[in-house]
């Protein structure tokens, strides 16, 4: 006999549905209002500023900026306070030497809470990676970084340089300011096309510039969703204009990225293809990511390979922008400092047309005033970690495993306790004599510790490349009707661009340099 059996009704389902909606969302809830309360008494030693019962301090901060609302909290609080965004994210916000260094010496992981955003985009690579597998692909890429294989980039940094240096030759020829924000994106983002992939074009290609339009957009984006506590949970982000915006520009960005590699192993089957990239000037980061080995000899997946990638780019293109956009702002600000740089640009080039990797270190002054703009204005302001193990501060007080903490770079660089006079831009405070007695967490635009940034190195010589033609071939001035408004969006940028007027120095003043 075969047993009937009988359908639930439609209303049956609906209530059972219903009923296991609202016990998931419960239990959601209390895992929520759980961690609220261990990290918030994580934090009871630390007092802060006053949270909104919905918002925390999200609201407060889009509504005054970020920067100048944290920077006068760090002169109300003392090392470091707490910093709620809605109120179940809330991490130990530190802007003092002694308290970055008891963090930021460790190797503690980046707090997932932010950097998971970023995974869609970017995937597992070296910026999220932590443990075993984030020292292996550490020491897998940092061959990549060798002064043997950066010298030969001099050429490539000034090449895009000029690109971008001709187009503003004909910009400034209308006598009116222009955001030169845009131009330096694109500009480092050729660069980059040139070192990571082997590209050899004198401009961007119409997909390349999509690849950049596609990294602004993800920058945005997750700047946004870090600020909006309602963004966070990832079910809720997906189903959002924002959401669908961000995974929209993910595809464009991925989808470069792996057409890039694809060519370049295609191009690795093909003999003629190999002797020329035996016989380039310069390796490539694409050619030390595939050729790179582990001691077992097992290379990085193809899943391995485009995080490493997109995380190189990402890493390497926004943060050099940001660098330098804000310097020549500076120079702009501080026309006597500008001069004093071309001076010694054109001493240590003498009667050459081109730099040489020597010629890098002997532009001490030009270095002393990029440290000092990347100490007002640092291209990354603000980094995040979660603590693997407890943490002892000097003061006595502690936090717990788990805890959430975020270095708010930003802050300790215009810490008045740490640095005089903060607001004054004075490059003296990076001579050799006065750096001696910086405490060594006092200046970190490039983090810190062990995940301290891996291309640091590559960075600073392509902003003293760049910056040195930009200083030969332009005056750059003040707009002061539209001075730039500092705005953090994983990178520091400016609300309103960063407009300067250009005045072309004439010829023989560097244009013939390559």
């Amino acid at each position: 006999m075969v047993p009937v059996l009988l359908p639930l009704s439609l209303s049956h389902l609906g209530l059972w549905a219903s009923g296991l909606i609202l016990v998931l969302g419960f239990l959601k809830l209390l895992s929520l209002l759980l961690r609220r309360q261990k990290l918030a008494r994580a934090m009871d030693s630390f007092p802060g500023p006053p949270t909104h019962w919905l918002f925390g301090h999200a609201l407060e901060i889009q509504q005054t900026g970020s920067l100048d609302k944290v920077v006068s909290w760090a002169h109300q609080f003392p090392y470091a306070h707490p910093l709620w965004y809605g109120q179940f994210l809330g991490f130990l916000n530190i802007y003092e030497p002694d308290y970055a260094k008891a963090v930021y010496s460790r190797g503690d992981p980046k707090a997932p809470d932010v950097y998971d955003f970023l995974l869609q985009w970017i995937g597992k690579g070296l910026l999220v990676l932590h443990g075993p597998k984030w020292f292996q692909h550490r020491k897998l890429l940092t061959p990549g970084f060798h002064y043997d294989v950066l010298k030969p980039y001099v050429a490539v940094f000034a090449n895009s340089a000029h690109t971008m240096l001709d187009k503003w030759e004909e910009m400034a020829r209308e006598d009116k300011s222009f955001d030169i924000f845009c131009d330096v994106g694109h500009m480092a983002l050729d660069t980059l096309m040139k070192c990571t992939f082997g590209k050899a074009d004198t401009g961007l290609r119409h997909r390349d510039s999509s690849y950049y339009e596609a990294v602004s957009e993800l920058t945005l984006l997750t700047q946004q969703r870090i600020d909006s506590f309602q963004y966070h949970n990832d079910f809720i982000y997906w189903l959002t204009p924002h959401g669908r915006r961000f995974l929209r520009a993910c595809q464009v960005a991925h989808d470069h990225t792996d057409q890039v590699i694809r060519e370049r192993k295609a191009a690795l089957q093909d003999e003629k293809e190999q002797e020329k990239i035996r016989t380039r000037r310069h390796l490539d980061i694409l050619d030390i990511l595939l050729g790179a080995r582990d001691e077992d000899g097992i290379k990085l997946s193809d899943a391995e390979l485009r995080a490493e990638v997109d995380t190189f780019m990402f890493e390497g293109h926004d943060t050099t922008t940001s660098g330098i956009s804000w310097f020549l702002y500076c120079m702009a600000l501080y026309p006597e400092h500008q001069q004093r740089c071309r001076e010694e640009v054109r001493e240590v080039l003498g009667d050459r047309d081109s730099f040489q990797w020597d010629d890098l270190g002997k532009m001490t002054y030009l270095t002393m005033c990029i440290k000092e703009s990347f100490r007002l204005y640092p291209p990354v302001p603000q980094v995040f970690r979660q603590l693997s193990k407890p943490v002892s501060f000097v003061d006595g007080r502690s936090l717990p495993a788990g805890s959430l903490v975020s270095l708010h770079i930003y802050a300790l660089h215009r810490n008045s306790a740490v640095w005089p006079d903060p607001e004054v831009f004075d490059p003296l405070r990076f001579s050799s004599e006065n750096v001696a007695r910086h405490h060594p967490f006092a200046f970190i635009p490039f983090s810190a510790g062990p995940r301290n940034c891996i291309g640091q190195q590559f960075a600073m010589n392509e902003m003293k490349v760049v910056t040195a033609l930009c200083l030969l071939r332009f005056e750059f001035a003040l707009d002061p009707l539209r001075l730039p408004i500092p705005l953090p969006q994983l990178v520091l940028r400016s609300r309103n661009g960063i407009h300067l007027h250009l005045k072309p120095l004439g010829p023989g003043s560097g244009k013939q340099l390559c």
